[in-house]
């Protein structure tokens, strides 16, 4: 099979994991393709799986329930929705505004009495009388009649509904509950694989408690090993940083975890299999089974598996990899579970190709080779997890009368498609059964149940009418050749994400052990000496590097040409580019532009070197210095692109015989003042726009952080950008306070803090001589995230983390006050703390760190200070290394959100609570401290999150997802109030505050008049 096909599996699914997708699926197309003859039989088959399909729809009221709401209508979506988050709120007030949220909008009554189920139909009326009394014809007289009544009848009635729906889709509570059901009638015949979890483990305490589930079903499964059934393991449920920067960790102690199950699974004679995880997870997962199956303890026990999922690019070799293990393995295949997870982290991570096809019908392709080769392999036994009545037929076809594989399905699915084939035909099928409470496993089923329910899947084909049998069972081969296996034509390549507007930036994806390898060893070949290796060591007191520019790369290095600072040197630069700015304003834009597209590619092109001077400089971690040369290259691509199609001279009406022209041309020299916790790309950033909108520019970076501004003017120079119209000055206030003082600067672009921004303003207005200039200033932000009770507590968490402690807490936008409803306070505040356990304080250039040190001393002191000074409220924190400037990431909890009055700019987070119904108030409260920069929302309430994007006082609102991360040309970032002045930057306003708008207009009859009014017809004498 599969060794002949795959001679190298591991060297193949590294060539493979982001190859184009026509070269992926052509070997996949010849092997998945089919005869006539075969062809014709499988249709026969197929056919008749189908006639069962919608036979078994027609019977019972789960199954027309399912038909009557299909996943994709806005009802079944409003129902799924409903469930997900229903029953984990615990307070009636937030339970009646969920309802009503998913309940008041869709149409209930379109369902009235369609179905030939009284209970599905009961139930729609059901809907429709909710709908009634949570909004519908609120002035009627049903809803006076039974306001004091309606809402608690209906929010029991939800309840059970939930409740109910949670039994469809959930096995069963406990694991002899779910044995228990498996020996119910509709299940004779068919075995299960139970599944004990939800979601991933966010703690070390989820991943025990995980681990004691799973010991304690494979005990319960085990008690009776003739059943035939088994127990399927989730790695990710067994440690909380199961990723690839935690290699060394993850995997020895995972590999550990899983042998104990495996060993106790062999004596207890049942099978184990290892689920299927995202894409960046799969080398991690291989080394961890193939360690497992070489134990010689194992050896005899053909128990355990593993899944492989087809929508991989990879999938066909790992096949292979696991059928050349010296041993049987069961490997069960399914089409995938992460799809659209995996499309976006691509994108947003800039990365070369997606892990997966982006077509449905290549997966089913590439599901169909990996079958093929599974049936022919020599030490695999086959798991065919399907719900596509043409895939079964087609691996019935290829087995011929073999019955050594099996079929699965999901629990709550599929009804009718395996049936007749298990009862009657001698095939064995195996239901894939989820385990737990019904709160804490429907928000994971939900999602992939919304996911079995999009357009292309053959679950919701085969609950459209208006489609035939044809269409439904459509060969996907055929449909893959004939675009000639290219990408979805919807789903651009990450480098195109943004269109004809300007190219996304290249990422590196960290995930893939060798490139995570490859970048630790180039950034290591720039080693800074100034600070140590984890941000001790020799620093001077006012924060200033005292690092050797001989250390950086001679193609990088600060030239003596630059400024040193003192006030001569602010005078001769600013003299310098006053010289250059008339011929720079008069270069037309799109060579300006030019300029800026070049600068992103030498950027991109020497990320390495600027990546280990912002790790060594600014103490960013790896993650984080991708980002910065990322957004940088984005500001200039972005900057060009607006300026080539928004800064050309524009004709204005008028009347006959008058020409009208807007121009919008350079004001002078600008001064960009850059800060030290954004030092590539908001230092470029702010000065490319000034560039290209034809000012010069004296760009002073924050005296934390002159190296790696140095690193960038030398590039913009080498991008065609002349000297003198940029020119670098470093130092400290000093240096800034001469340069806005100077009369000749005609525009300032500041980020730094409000109280700089406002020393700002004053210098630029004291003069009264001078020029009224403009101030472009983004300063900082008391940043909230509001937290209500139907927030999906592991996902408050996760963005928690992100928005609070990476870099260190040191961004403008980092979450600063944490805001739960008091309803769900405790266990969310419980989860946050295990999960900043899991956190990892050290070198910013290793790659398992987390959290590195502070810039220097002075903020390290006020940090420390500050934090030592609310001992008394914390709620958690960490121990840190005692080399180097590390503020351990703490929790402080306040009484009520006016107790914090001022940013602390670092790795502290403020908790308090609200209570249920204010949301708006709280708002205000937060709106009330005059910052307005970045806010959160966590809430599965739609109306809430109109709510706060109707009253939030703040430039950028992030609703269920991190504060952090604001794309350039998607998230255009800047504040409001004591957080800046605006435009924001990365928007399509931000290029106009460069330049002044002159209005030229000529009447033309002066000179002879209007020759082409006189030109036409009806002029003349």
């Amino acid at each position: 099979m599969a060794t002949s096909l795959v001679s190298d599996p591991r060297k193949t699914m590294a060539s493979l994991y982001r190859a184009a997708e026509p070269d992926v699926l052509k070997p996949l197309l010849e092997r998945a393709a089919l005869d006539p003859d075969s062809r014709e039989r499988v249709m026969g088959h197929a056919l008749g799986l189908l006639a069962d399909l919608r036979a078994a729809q027609s019977r019972g009221w789960v199954n027309q329930f399912l038909q009557e709401y299909r996943l994709n209508s806005s009802e079944g979506v409003a129902l799924l929705s409903l469930a997900e988050a229903f029953l984990r709120v615990p307070d009636p007030e937030t339970a009646d505004l969920l309802i009503a949220d998913k309940l008041g909008d869709a149409d209930w009554r379109a369902h009235a009495g369609r179905s030939n189920s009284k209970l599905v139909n009961s139930a729609t009326w059901g809907l429709v009388v909710g709908r009634v009394l949570v909004g519908e014809g609120a002035q009627g007289p049903l809803p006076r009649l039974i306001s004091r009544a309606g809402e608690p009848f209906v929010r029991q009635a939800v309840g059970a509904a939930m409740k109910m729906m949670g039994e469809i889709f959930v096995m069963g509570r406990t694991i002899d509950e779910a044995m228990r059901r498996m020996k119910r009638p509709e299940n004779k015949g068919f075995t299960a694989s139970f599944d004990m979890l939800g979601e991933a483990a966010r703690t070390y305490d989820d991943a025990d408690r995980y681990f004691r589930a799973y010991v304690g079903a494979i005990d319960a499964v085990g008690s009776d090993p003739a059943a035939g059934h088994s127990v399927s393991v989730k790695l990710s449920a067994l440690h909380p940083r199961y990723e690839v920067a935690r290699w060394s960790e993850c995997v020895p102690a995972l590999t550990g975890m899983l042998e104990a199950l495996a060993v106790q699974a062999a004596a207890k004679g049942i099978a184990l299999t290892v689920d299927a995880e995202e894409s960046e997870r799969l080398e991690m997962s291989l080394d961890i089974i193939g360690a497992v199956a070489a134990l010689p303890a194992l050896k005899g026990w053909d128990g355990f598996g593993m899944a492989v999922q087809a929508y991989g690019k990879r999938a066909r070799p790992v096949v292979a990899w696991a059928n050349g293990l010296d041993r049987v393995m069961n490997v069960r295949l399914v089409k995938g579970a992460y799809w659209d997870s995996e499309i976006k982290r691509t994108q947003v991570e800039g990365l070369a190709d997606y892990p997966l096809f982006t077509r449905k019908a290549a997966t089913d392709v590439s599901y169909l080779a990996v079958a093929k080769d599974m049936l022919d392999a020599e030490n695999i036994r086959p798991a065919f997890a399907s719900h596509n009545a043409l895939t079964v037929a087609t691996i019935m076809e290829w087995a011929g009368n073999s019955r050594d594989f099996e079929f699965q399905r999901l629990h709550g699915m599929g009804d009718g498609l395996y049936e007749r084939l298990v009862r009657e035909n001698g095939y064995h099928c195996r239901v894939y059964a989820p385990v737990g409470g019904h709160r804490d496993l429907l928000a994971y089923l939900v999602r992939r149940l919304l996911e079995n329910g999009a357009n292309s899947s053959f679950v919701h084909q085969l609950a459209d009418a208006r489609l035939t049998e044809a269409e439904i069972l459509a060969d996907p081969v055929a449909r893959i050749a004939a675009v000639g296996g290219q990408r979805h034509p919807s789903i651009p390549l990450p480098v195109d994400l943004f269109g004809a507007g300007h190219r996304n930036s290249a990422g590196l994806d960290l995930s893939d052990v060798d490139t995570l390898a490859r970048t630790v060893r180039a950034v290591a070949l720039f080693p800074g000496e100034g600070r140590g290796p984890v941000g001790g060591g020799a620093l001077a007191e006012d924060g200033a590097s005292s690092r050797e520019p001989s250390q950086l790369d001679p193609g990088l290095r600060r030239g003596t040409e630059e400024g040193l600072g003192t006030e001569g040197d602010v005078t001769n630069a600013i003299a310098r580019a006053h010289a250059a700015f008339p011929a720079w304003s008069a270069t037309p834009v799109d060579q300006r532009a030019a300029c800026l597209d070049r600068l992103a590619d030498l950027l991109e092109a020497n990320r390495d070197e600027l990546m280990a001077i912002c790790v060594a400089e600014a103490f960013k971690t790896l993650p984080d210095a991708i980002g910065e040369v990322r957004e940088a290259a984005d500001f200039c691509r972005y900057y060009a692109n607006e300026a080539r199609t928004k800064l050309h001279a524009v004709e204005l009406p008028g009347p006959t015989g008058e020409r009208n022209t807007l121009h919008l041309d350079g004001r002078g020299v600008w001064a960009t003042i850059a800060p030290w916790n954004f030092p590539l790309a908001i230092f470029l950033g702010q000065t490319v726009a000034a560039l290209v909108t034809g000012n010069s520019v004296v760009a002073k970076p924050a005296p934390q952080t002159p190296e790696i501004a140095a690193a960038a003017v030398r590039l913009a120079h080498e991008a065609g950008i002349p000297r003198d119209v940029l020119v670098l000055v470093t130092g400290g206030p000093e240096t800034g306070a001469a340069l806005t003082r100077d009369p000749r600067i005609m525009g300032v672009a500041f980020t730094g803090s409000t109280a700089t921004a406002r020393r700002i303003a004053r210098t630029l207005l004291e003069d009264d001589a001078r020029p009224i200039v403009p101030l472009i200033a983004e300063t900082g932000g008391i940043n909230a995230m509001i937290v209500d009770s139907t927030a999906l507590p592991e996902q408050v968490v996760a963005d928690v983390i992100a928005s609070s402690f990476r870099s260190a807490g040191q961004r403008c936008s980092a979450l600063r006050l944490l805001l739960v409803q008091e309803d769900v306070a405790d266990g969310v505040i419980r989860m946050l703390g295990g999960a900043m356990d899991t956190l990892r304080l050290g070198a910013p250039g290793d790659p398992a760190t987390d959290v590195g040190p502070v810039i220097d001393r002075a903020a390290y002191d006020r940090l420390m200070a500050y934090r030592e000074s609310v001992r008394d409220r914390w709620i958690k924190t960490l121990d840190a290394p005692a080399d180097g400037l590390f503020v351990p990431p703490t929790l402080i909890r306040l009484d009520a959100v006016e107790a914090l009055d001022q940013e602390w700019f670092g790795p502290l987070l403020h908790v308090a609570t609200w209570k249920a119904g204010a949301l708006s108030e709280t708002i205000a409260r937060v709106n009330a401290k005059g910052y307005g920069l970045t806010m959160g929302l966590h809430s599965r309430i739609a109306r809430a999150a109109e709510l706060a994007e109707a009253e939030a006082a703040v430039g950028n609102l992030y609703i269920n997802r991190s504060m952090i991360g604001a794309v350039v040309g998607s998230q255009p970032f800047g504040g409001e109030g004591l957080s800046g002045t605006g435009p924001k930057a990365g928007g399509p306003h931000y290029l106009f505050r460069f330049v002044s708008e002159r209005a030229v207009s000529v009447d033309t009859t002066s000179a002879g008049g209007n020759a082409t009014l006189l030109s036409l017809d009806e002029g003349g004498i």
